[in-house]
């Protein structure tokens, strides 16, 4: 119930936010379409290392897989939208000269997650070089959370700001309870 809150509370907040009312529809689709991202990055972490109380490890690990494509999709939606309303910006920032810092990380986060998913949809390919595949897919991870957190503190819109930094605090505090559990960088002689 706790980290339920802790998600859907800054999506709660930003929906009361007044900036919302002189923004077109595609734009605030967007908008949310990220802040959902981030919420689900709480749970990622958390149901890889299976720290998720009540779910079975190999059902937290599928619904690590479906969380994983369902943030891919929602910053996919979140840049489109973007798109449709500035493509300027959207190339600005691509190109990594846009004049706003937020957009660097969120690019940045956003290639590192397009990496993993390639990463996880190409896992089986790594069988003899799964602790390689796991490293990556961590560097990767941490790229995405600390892209991630940077990109929205750094942004001053719809999110509430106490939530917003709740929400970052606790994001990063599950990334880092799974790296703990999960020792990725310690030699394993079995795999999962």
């Amino acid at each position: 119930m706790g980290l339920g809150a802790v998600a859907t509370v800054p999506v709660a907040l930003a929906a009361l936010s007044p900036y919302l009312a002189w923004r077109e529809p595609v734009y605030i689709i967007s908008g949310f379409a990220g802040i959902l991202a981030m919420a689900f990055m709480l749970f990622q972490p958390l149901m890889a290392a299976g720290l998720l109380p009540g779910i079975p490890p190999g059902q937290a690990r599928f619904l690590h897989r479906w969380t994983g494509a369902t943030i891919v999709l929602a910053v996919l939606l979140h840049v489109a939208g973007l798109w449709i309303t500035s493509p300027p910006d959207v190339v600005d920032a691509l190109l990594f000269r846009s004049p706003t810092p937020f957009s660097v990380w969120g690019v940045l986060a956003m290639w590192a997650l397009f990496a993993t998913a390639l990463l996880a949809v190409t896992r089986r390919r790594f069988r003899g070089k799964l602790r390689t595949w796991r490293i990556a897919h961590t560097v990767f991870a941490m790229i995405i959370v600390s892209g991630t957190v940077i990109h929205a503190t750094l942004i001053e819109g719809t999110m509430e700001t106490l939530s917003k930094f709740a929400l970052s605090a606790f994001v990063v505090t599950a990334l880092i309870l799974a790296l703990r559990r999960l020792r990725v960088w310690a030699r394993r002689s079995a795999s999962r």
